[in-house]
């Protein structure tokens, strides 16, 4: 791997001020510290950075409950796939709102404020208090359950629709809703019980809030998407480098690491779109 000068981005977390760029010697950035004697932490004793890779080609597979990534005392982030089908109940949080944001194939979220049909590259928030269920197709996405109320940072795309039936072959009929706190975290459920769907998603004849669909942009640098007062969640576009130029490497499969900055998520370089988050608070579980 060849080595050059590279930038540093010195940013304050939850600030809109502009952060202090400093040009560094990659070489000398990753290399251990001189012997001075004095009493400074060395680099090898410090926790290691953690990584998860999300397949980006869908996989058949049986339903499951969202994979727990990272969590804290105020965000949950987690990961979730379905092939052909629906979570077999409704969900209501009580303590979050739960941004999503869809890696790939297309997913139907539906919910009392109407139904929104999901592509790839794009993020919807569901607030606290708000029943929702999802209908996948060969997808994947990505959950993140912060501490509410969490707001958006731009204008949306458009916003979920009344429609009826949500999906090509839906047929109201008794569901079950589970009422969670802590987050959404398994094991905190506070009931669960079962309910009209028909009922429910006809809420949105009577209520004229609706879900707002953002979408990443081609523009360069970081756009945020999302802050609440201790959390922010943003997109950045990073066209793919070419291996072998001065200084250039080859991105890492999509993943997600831990720093003094918040936590980045990293695709490689035949995707297009990385995600920036900042946090402040205390440190990922």
């Amino acid at each position: 791997m060849s080595h050059g000068n590279v930038i540093e981005e010195l940013a304050l977390m939850g600030s809109d001020e502009p952060p202090h760029v400093l040009e560094r010697d990659e070489r000398l950035l990753l290399a251990p510290p001189h012997p001075s004697g004095l009493p400074f932490t060395p680099w090898h004793d410090q926790e290691s950075l953690s990584v998860v890779h999300f397949p980006q080609e869908h996989e058949e597979r049986a339903f499951a409950a969202p994979r727990g990534v990272y969590e804290n005392d105020g965000l949950r982030v987690e990961w979730q796939t379905m092939h052909d089908g629906r979570q077999p109940f409704y969900h209501r949080n009580c303590d979050v709102d739960e941004l999503s944001y869809q890696i790939a194939g297309e997913r139907t979220l539906m919910t009392e404020l109407g139904v929104v049909e999901h592509q790839a590259d794009e993020f919807s928030r569901i607030s606290r208090g708000v029943a929702h269920d999802n209908h996948g197709h060969r997808e994947s996405h990505l959950l993140f359950c912060s501490s509410a109320p969490v707001t958006g940072e731009r204008e949306a795309a458009r916003t979920s629709l009344a429609v009826s039936p949500p999906f090509p072959g839906w047929r109201a009929g008794w569901v079950n809703e589970a009422v969670t706190e802590c987050m959404g975290t398994p094991g905190h459920d506070i009931a669960v019980f079962p309910v009209d769907e028909q009922l429910l998603l006809d809420h949105v004849h009577i209520d004229t809030d609706r879900l707002r669909v953002l979408t990443t942009t081609r523009n360069p640098g970081v756009t945020w998407q999302y802050r609440s007062d201790r959390f922010r969640l943003g997109s950045a576009w990073r066209p793919p480098r070419t291996a072998g130029a001065s200084g250039a490497r080859w991105t890492p499969t999509r993943s997600s690491t831990r720093s003094a900055a918040g936590a980045r998520w990293c695709p490689s370089t035949a995707w297009s779109t990385s995600f920036r988050m900042t946090w402040s608070g205390s440190r990922w579980g």
